[in-house]
């Protein structure tokens, strides 16, 4: 059985055995991605990000327990990649056009790092914030999908949000990726039966000379350029998603960080000729 909605910017495809006892498990976790969307949204005004952005500097503000969770993965990665994943780069975003402008600008913004947790769904920031979860969400959400489905007792299956994947069960299912000299065309893998893969590139980005990265390095603030496609594999898809981020912006597929996430990096140059 193979279901596909448009979620997260993107195509969401769910894949379980054909049997109609799954459709509710399927459904359902389709919701939870849904959910995902409505709190971590940059895009709208009125979701639980915006609402952190726009006034956790000002008082503390509660939030979801899935936002604890995502924010608390996002702190712990930032740390463990000497600052190289940072949420906190949204408002360089919007300064070029590339995320909507919600409300004034700051003279000052802080990062994922300035936000602190006063209890377990309670926080505050002592710099205005200007965080996009826009590097890590589509893997929490897959890994919530993933819950879902395996709590419904689904014997295997899938999840992909526009190429961030995860697998579960005993079947084995090819993985490509597209071939950065030529997005149009896939390269082969091999198979996976457990484990997540999230890859990041420009390839699809409209690009012309003027154009600028969405890409940013966090510790100088530059908009980076590169050709090829970096892949990561790891356990959960809310890792593989964000640490294809550090590996991007370093070009180092051996990034220390990777080993402390039992994580692996492939980098895929756009000369590659199949």
């Amino acid at each position: 059985m193979i279901r596909c909605k448009p979620l997260l910017g993107t195509f969401v495809e769910i894949c379980t055995p054909d049997e109609g006892r799954f459709s509710h498990a399927i459904e359902n976790a389709f919701l939870a991605i849904e959910e995902v969307q409505t709190l971590m949204s940059f895009h709208n005004s009125e979701s639980e990000l915006s609402q952190i952005n726009a006034r956790c500097h000002l008082e503390a503000i509660r939030i979801h327990p899935w936002m604890t969770k995502i924010m608390t993965i996002a702190q712990e990665i930032h740390l463990r990649s000497g600052g190289l994943f940072n949420c906190g780069i949204g408002h360089r975003l919007v300064a070029r056009g590339l995320l909507p402008r919600h409300f004034d600008r700051a003279d000052q913004f802080g990062g994922i790092e300035h936000l602190q947790f006063l209890g377990p769904t309670l926080v505050r920031s002592d710099l205005p914030l200007c965080l996009d979860l826009g590097g890590i969400a589509k893997g929490f959400a897959v890994d919530l999908a993933i819950d879902v489905l395996q709590c419904a007792g689904i014997p295997s299956g899938l999840v992909n949000a526009g190429g961030d994947l995860r697998i579960f069960g005993s079947e084995a299912q090819p993985i490509q990726i597209r071939n950065p000299a030529n997005p149009h065309e896939v390269i082969s893998l091999g198979n996976m039966s457990e484990g997540a893969i999230a890859t990041s590139s420009l390839y699809f980005a409209k690009r012309d000379k003027t154009s600028i990265s969405f890409m940013v390095n966090p510790i100088n603030h530059e908009h980076i350029e590169f050709s090829e496609s970096y892949s990561v594999i790891a356990d959960q898809c809310v890792y593989a998603d964000a640490l294809t981020k550090v590996v991007s912006i370093s070009g180092n597929t051996n990034h220390p960080c990777l080993g402390q996430f039992s994580a692996k990096a492939i980098k895929i140059p756009n000369s590659l000729a199949i």
